[in-house]
């Protein structure tokens, strides 16, 4: 399960670099970083326009891998405990212990006859 639970982890964190390179290559409004990596040639091997809808799809393809992952490691890493709560099938050993016959014990509500 340690080897299935390493291998998610190493593809969380490449499809989470990738997501970072992907979006710095595209195109912003103001800048132009994409123009860099040939995002406006019309010459390029995606077209005028491919590149855009390449990186694009590839990026969002990325942010479904990044998120799937996520959640499989969130699904492994949460273990299948019964008990509820923190102290949740704990006993305490330290109460002191009542016998159920003794002297003077009324159950709660109950009157005192006179």
């Amino acid at each position: 399960m340690e080897i299935l639970k390493t291998l998610i982890w190493v593809v969380n964190l490449v499809s989470a670099l990738a997501i970072i390179v992907l979006v710095l290559m595209q195109h912003g409004k103001g800048a132009d970083a994409g123009a860099a990596f040939g995002g406006g040639s019309s010459g390029s091997i995606f077209g005028s326009t491919g590149s855009a809808n390449f990186l694009s799809r590839v990026t969002a393809t990325s942010a479904v891998i990044f998120f799937s992952t996520c959640l499989a490691l969130v699904y492994l890493s949460s273990g299948k405990h019964d008990a509820l709560g923190v102290m949740g099938g704990q006993v305490d050993q330290t109460a002191p212990q009542i016998p159920s016959g003794a002297s003077g014990s009324k159950a709660p509500g109950s009157k005192i006859p006179e």
